[in-house]
């Protein structure tokens, strides 16, 4: 079976993701509480530096104030430190504040200017900036402000270094996982190429195990534990069943050799028709071991070995030609159509077997009148048998248990037979790796599709036997 590689649904590449995610999220808490703090520390610094220059500038002599503040304006040419003067009609009478910002109270306080402050070397740029203002005891404004624009470019070198770190993280990460990834991948598909034989029924096989030691060699352990464990059980039952049919085929044997001395011996008397009954009985008994001991020799995939090129075409030519006068006295119209199919890999004797099984029900369950056809086609990768009459169908209900042993369906039990037939055919299908669907056909009877190849999940319609689909078959029992 075929499974479609989902790239990023594997455990590697889901915790890389996961930690990657995480990555993200825990880089970009902390360089926001990095960048926070160095503002908020960047900011107390600005303040005190506010303070102590207030503090300096508004103790000079009120006489010598303008001059002061002058000079002060004149050491910083580029307006990082602005400091204004300005009388109580808020008119500039020295600094280098050219109008005295109407958000900022004038508390002594360092706040935030919503506007700014323009830049003489920025071409008159607004900048954001800190600053306080106080009134003097003449009545006077003074004002002085700080360009904070070095704390907003601290900050973006920190986002700059949250990018580089996240994107120098991730990469290499994602390309490393791509990487891990392959490994248990290329483990997963050795596995599942493993159970492919295990599938179709040969338990002897185990899953590979490498010598890491890792959680999938644990579980490819216990598997192989547990295929043992089944593998022993099935045998055990098996060998009990085929023990019992073959012990008991030889007694019967002889019982019945008895009873047909004994029916010669009385015969016209009236306890003859009871012999004969019993006979009866007795043989359908050992038409059923038969079967049975078929069954067991099938399941021997040794044969599987012995496969050579079958015409498909030719072998239906011989179950036509067997069947039809079967067909004939029941009253029905057996038709035979063959479109030049490719020769198929099989063994012909067991091909004609499973073929003749599914014609055989097909012409039992059909009344008379009635149609049965059977017809061979090349389909996408090899040929296609499809063996359709117009008998009363296969209840949808009852498509995933006639396959079992000793199973009959309602439309059944009224008529001969020892359900054994089709786990004959289910056999044959499962040992050249067939795959055998079942379907209405076109007049309310049953429609059997006999793909002489394994079909694929994707292609799988309605109830299938095949070696890439496990679940049992449906047909008339």
């Amino acid at each position: 079976m075929k499974v479609r590689s989902k790239r990023w649904h594997s455990t590697s590449s889901r915790l890389i993701l996961i930690y990657g995610a995480l990555f993200v999220v825990w880089g970009a808490v902390l360089m926001g509480m990095i960048q926070w703090e160095t503002t908020r520390y960047l900011n107390t610094v600005i303040d005190q530096m506010l303070q102590q220059r207030m503090h300096y500038i508004a103790s000079t002599d009120p006489t010598r104030l303008a001059a002061t503040v002058d000079a002060a304006a004149a050491i910083d040419p580029h307006g990082i430190m602005s400091v204004g003067l300005f009388d109580k009609d808020h008119q500039p009478l020295a600094g280098n504040i050219d109008h005295l910002p109407t958000s900022l109270l004038r508390d002594g306080q360092v706040h935030l200017l919503k506007h700014g402050l323009p830049r003489p070397d920025r071409d008159a740029e607004r900048v954001r900036a800190r600053g306080l203002a106080t009134t003097l005891p003449d009545g006077n404004i003074l004002v002085i402000a700080k360009d904070i624009s070095t704390i907003d470019g601290i900050g973006a070198i920190i986002r700059r270094a949250l990018l580089w770190g996240i994107s120098l993280t991730i990469i290499p990460g994602l390309l490393g996982g791509f990487l891990l990834r392959r490994g248990p991948e290329r483990r997963i598909r050795a596995l599942q190429k493993a159970t492919d034989p295990i599938r179709r029924g040969d338990l002897s096989k185990r899953l590979p195990i490498s010598r890491r030691g890792d959680e999938l060699d644990q579980l490819a352990g216990i598997v192989n534990t547990m295929l043992g464990e089944i593998e022993r059980l099935l045998s055990e039952v098996k060998g009990v069943c085929d023990n019992i049919a073959h012990d008991l085929r030889t007694p019967l044997t002889r019982l019945r050799a008895r009873l047909y001395r004994t029916q010669q011996q009385i015969g016209g008397k009236p306890e003859a028709a009871l012999v004969e009954s019993c006979i009866v009985d007795i043989d359908e008994v050992l038409s059923r071991f038969r079967a049975l001991l078929r069954v067991s020799e099938l399941e021997d995939r040794h044969r599987a070995a012995c496969f050579d090129e079958v015409d498909v075409g030719q072998v239906l030519r011989q179950v036509h030609e067997f069947y039809m006068p079967v067909a004939e006295d029941r009253g029905q119209v057996f038709d035979l159509d063959i479109q030049s199919p490719a020769p198929a890999r099989a063994d012909a004797h067991l091909l004609f077997e499973a073929l003749a099984n599914l014609v055989g029900n097909a012409i039992k369950f059909t009344p008379s009148g009635g149609r049965v056809s059977l017809r061979v086609s090349m389909d996408k990768r090899g040929p296609r048998v499809d063996v359709v009459d117009s008998g009363p169908g296969i209840p949808a209900d009852e498509r995933d248990a006639v396959m079992r042993r000793f199973y009959r369906g309602d439309n059944s039990r009224t008529t001969g037979g020892s359900g054994l037939g089709l786990s004959i055919v289910s056999a044959i299908v499962r040992l050249h790796g067939y795959a055998l669907v079942i379907g209405d056909g076109s007049s309310n009877g049953a429609c059997l599709t006999l793909y002489c190849y394994p079909l694929a999940p994707e292609e799988k319609a309605g109830t299938c036997l095949s070696r890439s689909v496990p679940e049992v078959a449906s047909m008339t029992a």
